[in-house]
């Protein structure tokens, strides 16, 4: 039993001795005093380094190339990798920098542009109509009281100016090409009688009272014949063409050409109007006045509608930039304001201003309402930027430069913009390239390479 607990006590002896110098010699005392050799149970501890630092060669204390801190990556080629995932000798990234090779930025559709000066044009955005050009459209009235004989226009046929396109029957006509024709060859036989009596009258064969009732007869026959023309003028036809379908018929000229009364159209366009038939009356009271309408549509108007607190800005001679938004995929042309009225609406306090609008293909279709931007400023910058390519990280407005490796962030003061691009103030020169679209890729990439560095 003394030799159990004896064996018990030396091994606590050497334990807590192990663990405690000052016991260790205390324990040590007791089994000297009990007997034993003070330097029995000695146990000898290495001792204890604060920082094992690796050989010059990189390799540990101990020659294991494989025992190194835990946590700690080891690269392929032996040297250790720091904590943002760089080997010591590679040069870290700047910050703000993203590395990006061409295929992965191709692969990410992001397209870039090169940064240059330019104008910023500021718009005054107006809602407006579209209407015919008052001075491209015209009527092909009945001057006359007749009948339409014949219609040679269809609906949307193109006339071109001076064309024929309806002919009449009319009495009245018929009764003025009568008169005309009778003063001319009256007219004609006055002349050759006066023309006697002023011989006879300068040999002096005749007598004086003669020749001068001669010469009064026949300036009554002139003045006949003017005012005969004049009056086919004003029924839109023409004296010479009147009196050469006479020479050319002769005596078989009949009523019926008499009575025939062309229309012809004063405009080049389009028939957009046909009022009447074949054998439909015209010209009388409560009868049709007109037979077709002609349009030139290769140019419209847009009527805006300003109001007086903008219409400073508005100015004659003015570019603008027309939207069709209800069309499929939207339609756009450029015009300029015309007219700027100098009357103001009393209803609604503003302004009619007229804006013309080329149409060659007549898609712009009268009585369509668009969207008028009129260009009110237009400023020369040094440097702009679209607005597709700013992004804002950290409460800055960036845009994200092109570099050999990638992407750099740029912080960027703004000034003007317009309705597409921002002026660049500082911190963006001319020539530089930068990305516009799907710029917002690179924001993502730049914060999630700013929480690993975290």
């Amino acid at each position: 039993m003394r030799l159990l607990l004896f064996a018990v006590l030396l091994a606590t002896g050497i334990a807590i001795g192990a663990a405690v110098p000052a016991v260790a010699r205390f324990v040590r005392d007791n089994l000297a005093a009990a007997g034993l050799p003070k330097d029995l149970f000695t146990i000898t501890v290495p001792p204890i380094t604060a920082n094992h630092e690796p050989s010059k060669a990189g390799t540990p204390p101990d020659g294991d190339d494989d025992v190194k801190k835990p946590g700690t990556p080891k690269a392929t080629n032996g040297h250790e990798i720091g904590k943002h995932g760089y080997e010591p000798g590679e040069e870290h990234p700047e910050k703000g920098a993203i590395r990006m090779g061409p295929e992965e930025v191709a692969a990410l559709n992001i397209s870039v542009v090169k940064v240059e000066g330019g104008t910023l044009a500021r718009h005054l955005l107006v809602p407006g109509a579209i209407t015919p050009d008052t001075d491209r459209i015209a009527r092909v009235p009945a001057r006359v009281v007749g009948t339409v004989t014949e219609m040679r226009k269809r609906l949307g046929d193109r006339v071109a100016k001076d064309e024929i396109v309806a002919v009449l029957e009319s009495r009245d006509v018929a009764d003025a090409k009568s008169e005309y024709l009778i003063a001319s060859v009256r007219a004609e036989l006055e002349k050759t009688n006066f023309d006697r009596q002023q011989a006879l009258w300068d040999k002096r064969i005749s007598s004086e009272q003669v020749y001068l009732r001669t010469r009064a007869t026949y300036t009554e026959a002139t003045l006949r014949v003017d005012l005969a023309s004049q009056k086919l003028s004003a029924l839109g036809l023409s004296a010479t063409d009147v009196a050469a379908v006479q020479k050319r018929e002769g005596a078989t000229l009949n009523q019926s050409t008499l009575r025939r009364y062309e229309l012809r159209s004063s405009l080049a366009g389009r028939v957009v109007e046909r009022k009447v038939e074949v054998g439909t009356t015209v010209g009388g009271k409560g009868d049709p006045a007109d037979i077709y309408t002609v349009a030139d549509l290769s140019t419209v108007w847009i009527e805006l509608s300003v109001p007086t607190h903008e219409l400073a800005m508005v100015r004659e001679g003015a570019p603008v930039a027309v939207t069709h938004a209800h069309e499929a995929g939207g339609r756009h042309a450029d015009g300029k304001v015309v007219f700027v009225s100098p009357f103001l609406n009393p209803d609604t306090r503003s302004a009619r201003v007229i804006v013309a609008l080329p149409n060659p293909d007549l898609a712009w279709r009268p009585g369509a309402f668009v969207t008028a931007g009129v260009e009110i400023a237009n400023d020369a910058v040094e440097v702009h930027v679209p607005k597709a390519a700013l992004q804002t990280v950290g409460g800055e407005r960036v845009v994200f430069v092109r570099t050999e490796e990638g992407f750099e962030k740029r912080e960027v003061e703004l000034g003007r913009s317009d309705d597409d691009s921002y002026e660049v103030v500082s911190g963006l020169k001319s020539g530089a390239t930068i990305a516009v679209a799907n710029s917002f890729i690179l924001k993502a990439e730049l914060r999630k390479s700013e929480a690993g560095d975290d």
